[in-house]
């Protein structure tokens, strides 16, 4: 058992078995078998932001099928690994998922890509979110990302055809509509409007 993130090699190669083994306090990721610490307690603006988008998808999904999950919440993505395709060495924890497909959920969390992520960006995430994690959730097949910048006040919205995503709209006012949920509409203002 790892009781200390020191006793891991930060160059080595994990999966999702080791990870379930660790005890320590740190919030990691595994991408692709290597591990990426989180940011430390995400700045009020990056709450502000996630708890207001939250609030509007649960309203929107209230009583139907599709379930939406907050981070701290586990999502491995059975991305192949060449030399051991068996075995998960992606587990990411999504600002805010939603999950369509019940199969996909268990005890830990979700087993396969959801259907819609949203990451909401801090300077010390930015650069994972537009870049590892872009081509992560494109590979894995999550139909629609979206990419919240708090300082900007802005949202990228990124749809998935034909296996790669293409950029709708950066969205810096007015309404944000969700592609794969057309008659769920955002409100840029609402997004943002304690953040100053």
């Amino acid at each position: 058992m790892i009781t200390d993130i020191s006793q891991l090699d930060p160059k080595g190669t994990y999966t999702y078995a080791d990870y379930l083994k660790w005890q320590f306090d740190e919030q990691v990721e595994l991408i692709k078998g290597k591990i990426y610490l989180m940011s430390p307690a995400p700045k009020r603006m990056h709450q502000n932001a996630a708890g207001r988008l939250s609030f509007a998808l649960r309203l929107y999904f209230d009583e139907k099928r599709c379930e939406v999950y907050d981070a701290p919440f586990d999502v491995r993505l059975p991305i192949p690994n060449k030399k051991k395709p068996e075995q998960i060495h992606t587990v990411v924890q999504p600002d805010i998922c939603v999950i369509c497909d019940p199969a996909k959920l268990d005890d830990d969390g979700c087993m396969g890509a959801p259907d819609w992520v949203i990451e909401i960006t801090s300077p010390r995430t930015a650069k994972k979110d537009f870049n590892e994690k872009f081509l992560l959730y494109e590979q894995s097949g999550v139909r629609e990302y979206w990419i919240v910048q708090p300082k900007e006040k802005a949202i990228n919205v990124y749809v998935l055809e034909n296996d790669e995503y293409q950029l709708v709209d950066i969205y810096e006012s007015g309404d944000v509509p969700c592609q794969i949920f057309p008659e769920l509409i955002v409100s840029h203002e609402r997004v943002f409007r304690s953040i100053q």
